[in-house]
């Protein structure tokens, strides 16, 4: 087993495709976005006695003035589970050698079976803040949940094969909130039209105007216009970013930029105006791109992040989980918003932090206080 820097995009791409686990974060084009704005990718791969690649990990320098630091989002991802420590002394040396003062890891691991995440990724803190998505919530689209076990060696193409057939739309219509359902009618008797963009990295100023608007209006911060437009231009040549415009009355009132990667559509980036509060173009804006999600053959609709469970919730049955979140979690909207499309949770082990050096304190105590402020 040997750890090396990547070099063969092809090779990349045809290893993280055939995962269940294949998230576009760890995909070769994600590292040119991020390389567009300035923040350099470091991709390596492990090869087995053999010399086929059994694992890759891509993880980026980020020149954060709180702390210059080495992340990596939703990877390592690993065919053997033995090739994790010789993966994480390599990152430490590259993050050294990029004076980085600590490696973060947000791994695409559920929860459950990561016991003792210190023991997985010794030396290692849990971060203050969350990097990524930790209680990420989806829709199956096919009968046999292609999430219910990840981190296996099965290629996603076999596991395809090995799926029943694709869940029908009326099957999703039925698990919905019978609110949402009746949200969904409504903008379509109201003449809510839903298309998906034939110029994508034009029409982001679409979506960039309402992203305006929508920041304003909850508080948050966005991503940066740069990245989302790197985003969209390197990814949606490939049909892998998808740009979808809501309008009522030929107005837009509602966008989103959903990727489509790997047999997995996630739902990214999202906006809308508060000038027709009262037409749930939003809803419609959901249906169509899992309808077109499900035609396309995906097998899994990624909601990405919702607000995790209160201590005083529990799940009924995998099936139908019940679930009470803190109402004034800064996810509380959207938990709503997403959950009534009906689907389940996937709980992810929380980001952990390995400190490189002393002055990572600092970025501890910065961090620790900013998650206060947000209310995570």
């Amino acid at each position: 087993m040997h750890v090396q820097p990547a070099t063969d995009a092809q090779a990349w791409e045809s290893f993280l495709t055939n995962r269940p686990d294949a998230l576009f974060l760890q995909s070769w084009t994600m590292g040119e976005v991020y390389r567009d704005i300035g923040q350099e990718p470091v991709r390596l791969e492990i090869r087995n006695d053999s010399g086929a690649i059994s694992g890759i990990c891509q993880a980026i320098v980020v020149p954060a003035r709180r702390g210059r630091h080495l992340m990596v989002q939703y990877g390592p991802v690993l065919e053997d589970p033995a090739a994790l420590s010789p993966l994480l002394d390599t990152l430490k040396d590259i993050a050294r050698d990029h004076h980085c003062s600590f490696l973060r890891i947000s791994p695409f691991w559920p929860e459950s079976q990561i016991p003792n995440p210190k023991s997985q990724i010794p030396d290692s803190l849990p971060s203050p803040l969350h990097l990524l998505s930790e209680y990420t919530w989806y829709i199956p689209l096919r009968q046999i949940d292609p999430w219910a076990e990840l981190r296996t060696s099965e290629s996603m193409h076999q596991r395809i094969n090995d799926y029943a057939a694709p869940v029908t739309e009326e099957s999703i219509l039925k698990n919905m909130r019978k609110t949402t359902r009746n949200l969904i009618g409504r903008a379509q008797r109201e003449g809510v039209t839903v298309v998906a963009s034939s110029h994508p990295s034009a029409d982001l100023n679409i979506y960039f105007r309402l992203q305006k608007e929508t920041t304003h209006r909850h508080g948050f911060v966005p991503y940066r216009d740069s990245f989302i437009r790197a985003q969209v231009a390197h990814f949606a040549p490939k049909g892998q970013a998808i740009v979808y415009i809501a309008r009522y009355k030929d107005e837009p009132v509602a966008a989103s930029v959903h990727m489509s990667y790997a047999s997995i559509t996630s739902y990214h980036h999202g906006a809308s105006t508060h000038k027709y509060a009262k037409i749930p173009a939003s809803y419609l804006l959901q249906w169509t791109a899992i309808r077109e999600a499900l035609h396309r053959g995906d097998c899994v609709y990624n909601f990405w992040g919702i607000a995790p469970p209160s201590h005083e919730s529990r799940v009924l049955s995998d099936e139908q989980p019940l679930k009470t979140h803190r109402s004034g979690h800064p996810f509380a909207g959207v938990t709503t918003f997403k959950t009534g499309f009906g689907g389940k949770p996937l709980p992810l082990m929380h980001c952990r932090d390995v400190p490189l050096s002393r002055t990572y304190r600092f970025t501890r105590a910065f961090e620790t206080v900013r998650k206060w402020k947000r209310g995570f």
